[in-house]
């Protein structure tokens, strides 16, 4: 079985460590690895982009499971497939779209595995409506600590815990995943600018439940009476009769595009204040003030920056932080209050989302809860920057939020108790599961998980 020691590092590039990757072929390679990883343990990852350290393990082994990417049944009628861990959404769309059927929700890259999928429960511009990945997965199959395969279905103790625990449950194997249907690969988008923070809640509050999908870009460098402006975009999938007559002749054709990707090394300093406040502005005035039904392919809406080949190298060798955290509704003024902190900061990020969140999902460490989650994109080598967001943490955490654990690199475990009220649970069960500690990461050690 292939295993070279490297340096692992997560999409944000902040913290690599060395380790022993493992490579698997087989169900029975992935059984060895297991018991043969060594005192410090092991960690499955998948395409790496967990943001900070969830994927990693230092001086131990983690296993690259994208080698068990197999499709192994599709129920064209009912809607379901049932596919190897380490298959990626992308290609699940390329094979699901032709037959009538997409994955019941994506994140912002549809390169990440089925298995990340679930470990993570990540979640997409429909969680209003879809909620997260775990809700549409019937059952998986799991690798657990002592060589034993279970079969984990919904509703199970197991299966909460595997459900947003990064991977410190076991190896997930395969997975039966519910799909949804699709009459074309376009999807149908709306586009309008909000003046500040107050007018985009209003607008998503009002009109979030008409749409599967919807997302705000906001400009976290505005100040003053445009604090929080934004550009709203809400979309569903596009119906048959809405494409024009050429486009009806391959409705489900599922196309990409690609740019050159950067330097592998970009200067230091590249997206500062000055370039990022030029670039925010830029973007909001080019947005439309409302435009409706306009028919996009579904990488441009779902994935634009999949079009662009290793994009984290943009932040340099500094890499970035990607901070994002959720409050409950009736915390706005929470909301507003961290958005005003962050503007007067001059935090120069230009990939920054905010979304509205529908009923919260069993897993006991899943990061969704009704309310708003803002997600951005920090350069690591800001001045005070840990010391920051260490102050957005204790704001959240006082408001009864989280922050999302696989876009952490930094939190600190002394609030972890307080974000997430299922930790005692998701301890013991793991106490329980894997009494030897041999799932590991350098997450579950800084956090204690």
């Amino acid at each position: 079985m292939p295993a070279d020691t490297v340096s692992v590092t997560g999409w944000g590039r902040t913290a690599p460590t060395a380790a022993r990757l493992v490579r698997p072929r087989s169900y029975e390679e992935a059984a060895t690895a297991v018991r043969e990883c060594g005192t410090r343990g092991g960690i499955a990852r998948g395409l790496g982009r967990a943001y900070g350290d969830a994927a990693q393990n230092a001086g131990g082994a983690v296993f690259d499971m994208t080698g068990l990417d197999r499709i192994h049944a599709i129920d064209v009628g009912g809607g379901t497939v049932l596919c190897d861990a380490g298959v990626s959404l992308h290609r699940l769309m390329e094979v699901l779209l032709p037959l009538g059927w997409f994955v019941p929700v994506t994140p912002g890259t549809r390169y990440v595995t089925v298995g990340g999928a679930i470990g993570a429960d990540i979640h997409g511009k429909n969680h209003h409506g879809s909620g997260s990945f775990a809700r549409h997965v019937l059952s998986f199959e799991l690798l657990t600590a002592d060589g034993e395969i279970r079969t984990v279905a919904q509703g199970e103790p197991l299966f909460d815990a595997t459900a947003g625990g990064m991977g410190l449950t076991g190896v997930i194997l395969t997975a039966t995943v519910r799909l949804q249907p699709v009459e074309t690969a376009l999807m149908s988008v709306d586009t309008e600018r909000a003046v500040d923070l107050d007018d985009l809640m209003a607008r998503l509050t009002a009109t979030d439940h008409l749409h599967r999908y919807s997302v705000a870009w906001i400009d976290l460098l505005a100040r003053g009476a445009t604090m929080g402006r934004s550009v709203l975009t809400r979309g569903d999938h596009a119906p048959l009769n809405a494409l024009p007559p050429r486009a009806r002749r391959q409705p489900l054709a599922f196309r990409t595009s690609r740019l050159p990707a950067p330097p592998a090394f970009v200067p230091e300093g590249l997206l500062g204040r000055t370039t990022v406040g030029l670039f925010n502005e830029l973007w909001y005035r080019k947005a439309p003030r409302a435009r409706t039904g306009e028919l996009q392919r579904i990488p441009t809406f779902f994935h634009p920056l999949d079009g662009v080949p290793h994009w984290n190298r943009v932040y340099g060798r500094g890499g970035f932080v990607q901070y994002q955290f959720v409050v409950g509704h009736g915390q706005e003024e929470t909301l507003r209050r961290i958005v005003g902190r962050i503007s007067h900061h001059r935090c120069p990020s230009f990939l920054a989302v905010l979304k509205r969140f529908g009923e919260g999902d069993p897993g006991w460490l899943s990061f969704p809860m009704p309310g708003w989650t803002l997600a951005l994109d920090i350069p690591a080598n800001l001045p005070g920057l840990g010391a920051f967001l260490d102050g957005l943490d204790e704001e959240v955490a006082g408001a009864g939020g989280r922050v999302y654990l696989a876009k952490d690199a930094r939190l600190r475990p002394e609030l972890l108790a307080t974000m997430y009220p299922r930790l005692d649970a998701f301890r013991s069960l793991r106490r329980d599961l894997d009494p030897r500690g041999v799932f590991t990461s350098d997450l579950s050690r800084r956090l204690g998980l």
